[in-house]
């Protein structure tokens, strides 16, 4: 992904930045949609979306598609009717989503859909050219199903729930569970929310292991949850997507969607964000962790 249009996205500047995509869609040789990875592909062609019955392709992450469901009551305001073909595990809340009329669940085959135009959901916010206002959502835009069952969360001390694994896309995101330890606290309850974490791994963290493969569980018990501190992976756009306090570890290099600098997020403002200074050097940034946890902790004492 071009420089430029990074630095444009990190700095909220969104009309360079899909300027700066229009650029490079025109001087650009496209195959015929829908060959080769999914990831790769562009599927809209810069179609009209006016009045026409719209197919969102969900061919990205879990994060990028709940980080772009923002985007489908713009669209909907546009287009005649939205079907989302989205990944299964979000299905229960995109069938919720504010825009969306239908929801299917994402398989190889084709669609079973009727539809004019198709999009892939990352291309949506450059089609509809948007603004900051539609990216700053200041309420959560997330909607979840009723829970079966009651989350499993229960104590009076600060409930932090923590992820420190990604998937295999950019290893450089994760943390090891040494430094994790350090958070221990009085006062404090740590909670797993990471997948297939090895005994070890719990009993390094001194962490409950309450993960949960179902999306809309991990939903609610991030609700449940005072607070969650997790890397940047799909929990940290769940948690911002549902309102969620959580503090979001980021490298040096981080994703486009990240600022260069700051704290804060437009994306998400529930989320505070906590840098490596140096690449590959997350010790530095555990104290300041650390300190701000214990500020939230003995916040939460003061005014129990």
């Amino acid at each position: 992904m071009a420089n430029d249009w990074v630095e444009a996205m990190r700095a909220g500047d969104f009309a360079r930045a899909w300027a700066i995509n229009a650029r490079d869609f025109a001087a650009a040789s496209h195959p015929p949609k829908h060959t080769g990875p999914r990831h790769l592909q562009r599927i809209w062609r810069g179609e009209p979306l006016a009045d026409k019955h719209v197919l969102v392709r969900c061919y990205h992450g879990l994060g990028d598609t709940l980080q772009c469901l923002r985007f489908m009551r713009p669209l909907r305001d546009v287009a005649r009717s939205v079907t989302v073909w989205c990944q299964a595990g979000l299905l229960p809340m995109v069938e919720c989503t504010a825009g969306v009329d239908r929801a299917l669940a994402l398989h190889e085959g084709t669609p079973g859909a009727d539809f004019e135009v198709d999009i892939e959901i990352m291309e949506v916010p450059q089609a509809l050219r948007v603004g900051r206002e539609q990216i700053e959502m200041r309420t959560p835009y997330l909607t979840l199903p009723p829970r079966s069952a009651s989350a499993s969360v229960d104590c009076e001390s600060l409930a932090v729930g923590l992820v420190w694994k990604v998937g295999q896309w950019d290893k450089r995101r994760e943390i090891s569970t040494d430094l994790l330890s350090h958070l221990a606290a009085p006062g404090v309850e740590l909670y797993s929310l990471q997948e297939d974490a090895a005994l070890e791994e719990l009993t390094q963290i001194g962490a409950r292991d309450i993960s949960t493969p179902d999306i809309a569980t991990l939903g609610h018990l991030l609700r449940r949850l005072d607070l969650v501190i997790c890397v940047d992976t799909m929990v940290a756009h769940l948690a911002g997507a549902l309102g969620c306090e959580a503090w979001v570890l980021l490298h040096a290099d981080c994703d486009w969607r990240w600022p260069s600098s700051g704290g804060r997020s437009l994306w998400y403002p529930s989320l505070r964000l906590f840098r490596q200074k140096t690449a590959g050097d997350w010790s530095a940034v555990i104290p300041e962790l650390r300190e701000a946890l214990d500020l939230r902790a003995r916040a939460l004492q003061w005014f129990a």
